[in-house]
Parts: C-alpha cells; sequence; structure tokens
C-alpha cells in the first residue's frame, strides 16, 4: 500500500471536517483519503489521475504520454486550438448520419473561422504558411524554423512588419535563424524559392538587424565543406583534408574578412587535389554559388600562406 502523508486531496480537503487536523492519508489502492489522527474516512471515492499503463524507460514513458503535441511557434496559434477533422465514421467504424455529418462539418467550418479573428493573427497565419512553405524547399530543420517563427514573432511586437511585405519579412527572418545557428543557406538560395527579390529581403534584414539588437556569430568556412562536398560528390577523406586547411588557416588568421563559401570552396579543390579526386574548379565553384575567380584568388592565398605544394 502506498501511503502519502501531509498531501492535500484531489478535491481541495486539506482538513478533517471531524477533528480539523491537516494529517490526511492518501490510500491509492483503496482509493480513500483518511484522517490520520481519527480515522475519519474523509473521501472514499478519491479519483487517480496518473496513467493506467506501465513504463519501464523513459522512451516508453513519452511515447505513451498523452499530454498532446508540444507548443510550436511555427503554428499561429501555437497549437493550442482544437481541430476538429473531417469526420466520416465514429468510434466503432460505424457510418454517421448525415445530419450528424453536416452539423460536424458546420462546426468545423466556424472552428477555422474562429482560429483566425484578428489581424495579428491573419498576418501570423500568412507568415508561418510561407515560412513552412520555403522551410521545405530549402530543407530547413524543424529547430530553425522555430527559431525563424520566434523571431517573426519579435518582428511583429515592435511592428516591423507593418507597411512591408509579410514574405519579405518571414525570408529575413528565415536567413536570421540560419545564420545565428550557422546553418549554410545563402540570401541567394532563400530569395530565389521566395517570390521576394534579394535585395528587398537583405533590406529586411538589415532592419531586423538594427531594431531587434541580433548579434549575429562569426561564419565558420568549416561548415560550408560538407554542402559543398555533397554536391559535387567527393569522399570524406577529402572533406576532413578541406576542414584541416581551413583549421590551420584559421590558426594564422588568414581567413579573416573574407567569403566563408569561397573559402570552404578552394580548401575542397586543394583537397581535391591532393587526394586526387579530379574536380574542376567550375563544378566546384557552381556547388558553392561563387565564381571561378573567386576560387583561384582564396586557392592561391591559402596555398600561399600554409605552404602547401600542389
Amino acid at each position: 500500500m502506498i501511503i502519502r502523508r501531509g498531501k492535500k486531496s484531489h478535491e481541495g480537503d486539506d482538513r478533517c471536517p471531524e477533528c480539523g487536523s491537516g494529517n490526511l492519508i492518501h490510500d491509492e489502492d483503496s482509493g480513500e483519503i483518511i484522517c490520520g489522527n481519527c480515522g475519519l474516512v474523509v473521501k472514499d471515492s478519491m479519483i487517480n489521475d496518473g496513467p493506467e499503463w506501465r513504463a519501464f524507460t523513459p522512451g516508453e514513458k513519452e511515447s505513451r504520454s498523452r499530454v498532446g503535441v508540444p507548443l510550436s511557434f511555427a503554428v499561429h496559434d501555437k497549437g493550442l486550438t482544437t481541430v476538429i477533422g473531417r469526420i466520416g465514421k465514429d468510434a466503432y467504424g460505424r457510418s454517421i448520419p448525415l445530419n450528424t455529418k453536416l452539423q460536424m462539418l458546420r462546426l468545423r467550418k466556424w472552428q477555422i473561422r474562429s482560429r483566425v479573428h484578428s489581424s495579428t493573427d491573419r498576418n501570423l497565419a500568412q507568415a508561418m504558411a510561407e515560412l513552412d512553405r520555403l522551410c521545405d524547399k530549402l530543407h530547413i530543420p524543424a529547430n530553425i524554423k522555430e527559431r525563424a517563427a520566434i523571431i517573426y514573432r519579435k518582428a511583429l511586437d515592435t511592428g516591423l512588419v507593418r507597411g512591408r511585405s509579410i514574405s519579405a519579412i518571414a525570408a529575413a527572418a528565415l536567413y536570421a535563424a540560419c545564420r545565428i545557428t550557422q546553418t549554410p543557406r545563402t540570401l541567394r538560395e532563400i530569395a530565389r524559392q521566395s517570390p521576394i527579390e534579394k535585395k528587398d529581403i537583405a533590406r529586411c534584414y538589415r532592419l531586423m538587424l538594427k531594431d531587434l539588437n541580433i548579434s549575429m556569430p562569426k561564419p565558420d568556412p568549416q561548415l560550408r565543406v560538407p554542402k559543398i562536398a555533397a554536391k559535387v560528390g567527393v569522399g570524406e577523406k577529402t572533406q576532413q583534408a578541406a576542414v584541416e586547411i581551413l583549421r590551420r588557416a584559421e590558426k594564422i588568421r588568414t581567413t579573416a574578412g573574407k567569403d566563408p563559401m569561397g573559402l570552404a570552396a578552394a580548401a575542397l579543390y586543394i583537397a581535391c587535389v591532393m587526394n586526387n579526386e579530379k574536380r574542376t574548379q567550375k563544378v566546384i565553384a557552381d556547388a558553392a554559388g561563387v565564381t571561378e575567380v573567386t576560387i583561384r584568388n582564396r586557392y592561391k592565398g591559402l596555398k600561399d600562406a600554409l605552404g602547401l605544394d600542389v
């Protein structure tokens, strides 16, 4: 028998009505609340709000939890409202009568309308839909999308969205989230999937940095290597060699002030030459989104600074 002493009951009774004692015993086996002093049964039908299943590992406990989906800033209402789906059958698998089905459809229609009842909700609904579309096109992870949604909500609270394109602010928030988390997505790639031009997204991005006081970390060219390597199809050994070249260059401060994508492309080209993987400068430049001239300049700089014999 499991006994808990000194705990309030589930109905809010924290005192014995007979002797006024606060020493109440919760007997979960019998479902009773008993006074520890006089023995009075205060409640004989205590409701057990615990789970009716057993879990032996943290994974089982998490999978059997019934708390619903977690809150998401990438949903305009954060996922708190109830969703009425299209119902065709009841819990027993029987077909629902036509009158009941029409009633549920009317409830679903008004429930959808009630979710978006203010201008802020309509703005967030449109922005989160655009953000979800961009993340799907660019293969952005869910945590980056959450960060972008938080940035957009801050911009909306400070009034940056007023008078500006929702799609432009959403794209700028996504680019800012990618920069903060060191996710290798360029502004050109985001603008290619957005209906807004690159210069308009860049203008909103600079305004967002100024008004929201967002500090960006220094870009790391080593994180750009796997993206380029995956496009040109080089091996893991070549990727590690390119990362090592960039690490050595960073120690002697050769990478300061230079485009991280150009540095990553040049280091990967050097690693390909060293490992006898035939990849032309044009192929690597197209994969990195830079010009061949940039690769040649960065290639020469890294070669001279590190004393490489390539």
